[in-house]
């Protein structure tokens, strides 16, 4: 139990990064991830079978999202279509082209495939393989986020996350907002769909509607997370979301197997979801978090360090 909810929610913990970086740093309103996250799966599914090496399929995936967020950010830049429209369009669009993808199949078993996680599980044969999982995951999940944490102590970074609380102090330092926009969607899309290659590696397949509610259960763990931890500090802020990942993974795993309790079915895990997002933000209407995104955090062009 505790391993896969462990595994489950660090391996999401990559997805709400990017929802992370979308939805709080750019404040864009981005549900590409919808169709970005099956994307990673099915990049990875489809080089794994033809015996693309994982490490490699990984990149590949990673860049097939952010194609795909360069596609919803040229959208909203240049045809200035609105943020939440540029993204359904594009999430719209890859259906078609994560089927393209999958040679026209709804899904790709990855069954006696080699894997990154079969892989590993062989060199730490002396472990038990649901831990050498995790271990796998946390290895990569914090390769991630040091790397992330870094990037928004740049100068580049720093100044993308300005962009979000005070565009016009950036377009008045010289720099183009149109370009570092894109380059924001571009990452986070990265990052939903490397989520999703590694969900395919877990599950065992592709499927091309694995992104289905991806970006409501994103945003769930990603307000869960703001009540772990307040600070406006970049390392504590990508940390409080890997944790919420893993609380709301923990609370979906409760809710599948004890909820037959209260009559409760796999059905109304999605009603779950939203039901928790709204307390979310009852909560924070009526004073009980901060809001040290839109107050605090980038307020002076950078996030504290």
């Amino acid at each position: 139990m505790i391993t896969g909810i462990l595994t489950e929610g660090l391996i999401y913990s990559i997805m709400v990064l990017g929802v992370f970086i979308s939805y709080r740093v750019l404040s864009f309103a981005d549900l590409t991830v919808d169709g970005s996250f099956p994307m990673g799966a099915a990049i990875m599914a489809v080089c794994l079978t033809n015996g693309v090496p994982p490490l490699a399929a990984l990149a590949l995936a990673f860049l097939g999202g952010a194609s795909a967020g360069l596609v919803t950010g040229l959208i909203h830049t240049r045809l200035k279509v609105p943020d939440l429209l540029s993204g359904i369009l594009t999430m719209t669009m890859l259906y078609s082209i994560n089927l393209r993808i999958m040679s026209n199949r709804a899904n790709v078993s990855l069954l006696r495939v080699p894997t990154l996680f079969t892989r590993f599980a062989e060199q730490m044969s002396f472990l038990d393989r649901d831990v050498s999982i995790v271990l796998i995951c946390l290895l990569v999940v914090i390769v991630i986020k040091i790397l992330i944490d870094l990037f928004f102590h740049t100068d580049y970074g720093l100044t993308l996350g300005a962009l979000g609380a005070n565009p016009q102090m950036v377009i008045s330092q010289g720099m183009n907002p149109d370009l570092l926009k894109i380059s924001g969607i571009c990452l986070s899309n990265g990052l939903f769909a490397a989520a999703g290659s590694f969900t395919a590696m877990y599950q065992g397949f592709a499927d091309a509607a694995l992104g289905s509610g991806m970006i409501v259960s994103g945003l769930a763990s990603l307000m869960m997370g703001e009540f772990l931890i307040r600070s406006n500090r970049i390392a504590l802020q990508t940390l409080r979301v890997i944790l919420g990942s893993i609380l709301y993974r923990g609370l979906m795993y409760l809710a599948r197997n004890y909820g037959y309790h209260i009559n409760m079915t796999a059905n109304d895990l999605q009603l779950i979801t939203g039901i928790l997002i709204i307390l979310c933000i009852l909560v924070s209407k009526q004073g009980w978090l901060n809001n040290v995104y839109n107050k605090k955090v980038f307020k002076s062009g950078g996030t504290s360090l």
